[in-house]
Parts: structure tokens; sequence; C-alpha cells
């Protein structure tokens, strides 16, 4: 048995313009836990949308290492794109060189941007939460972004210690806990 899905023309003078009446609002969701291990799950579910034909974003702001930043994205498949920072090493505390904060904030400001661009439907920001406890990136200014991207978008945060004004925000928090029982 074979089955072929068509979608309706609307250039077809036969076929009405179809829209939807309302369009669904994006979620926001975060994905945490003491230590650093939901990027696996992440990168699985973001390559399984990307597959689907959904374009996708992922930026990890703490790693570094592999000469990325906006200018340099990884692409992989035709609609997932994948950021770091520009940066020679991974982040690990709040004592940047002046030229890696430059890095880091040109980041932000290039995710802010895309995505108020409409470029992507899934947004994933991993390890936003340190750069925010690191005071690198103002939680503020994340608080904004949140509120203010286009209605439609997803965005998932990840990583420890993520501040209560987003968990209280977020449509869906995932906890991550190691059980000893």
């Amino acid at each position: 048995m074979v089955s072929q899905l068509s979608r309706l023309n609307d250039a077809t003078p036969s076929s009405p313009k179809r829209r939807f009446p309302h369009l669904v609002e994006g979620l926001v969701q975060v994905c945490t836990c003491p230590h650093r291990r939901f990027f696996a799950n992440i990168m699985a579910q973001a390559l399984q949308i990307a597959g689907q034909g959904t374009s996708v974003l992922i930026v990890q702001f703490l790693k570094g290492g592999i000469n990325q930043g906006p200018e340099h994205p990884t692409q992989l498949g035709q609609h997932l794109t994948w950021l770091r920072c520009d940066v020679l090493r991974c982040i690990d505390g709040p004592e940047l060189e002046p030229h890696e904060l430059e890095s880091l904030l040109e980041l932000w400001r290039h995710v802010q941007a895309v995505v108020n661009q409409g470029k992507y439907s899934v947004v994933i920001l991993d390890e936003l939460s340190l750069a925010i406890s690191m005071e690198l990136i103002p939680l503020d200014e994340v608080m904004h972004f949140l509120q203010h991207r286009p209605r439609h978008v997803d965005v998932t945060l990840s990583g420890p210690e993520m501040p209560p004004a987003i968990i209280e925000m977020a449509d869906q928090v995932t906890e991550l806990r190691r059980s000893y029982t």
C-alpha cells in the first residue's frame, strides 16, 4: 500500500485558499538538573524535529573551541543550525578575557536578531542559565526576549541553576534528578 501526502496549491483557482483559524502559540520549556546531562537528549529531539522539516537553532553559549560563532554555524541537514561561542575554550567561570565576553555577547545579540526575524520555529539555548548565573548575560534581557519573541517560536532553555523567574514563566519544566533507591 502506498500513500502520498499532498498540499493544496494556493495558486490554483479551483482550490480555496486555506488558513489556520488561529496560530499555535510556542512554548517556553526548561530542562534543568544539577549536572550537565541534558544536551544529548535535546540534540536527539532537535535532529528529529529538523528531520521533519521544522527550522531549529541550537545555541551552546559556554562551549567553544571549534571556531564557530555566528559567522561559522554548523549546518546539520537542511533545517538544523548549531552555534557555539567563538572562543578557544569552554567557559567555566565569570572571569573572561574581553574578547571572550564580546564573543559571548555577540552570540546573544545574534540569537535575538535571528529569532525576531522569524528564521526558526524551535530555538534551544543550552547552558544559558549558567551564563545568567555568572552574570555574563543579564536575566532581564533573557526575560524580555522570551516574552517578546514571535509567538509561534518554541524556546527550550537548558542547564543547571535555572533562575526562578524563568522557571515561573515556563510552560513546561523538566528536572532530571538522580534516584538512589
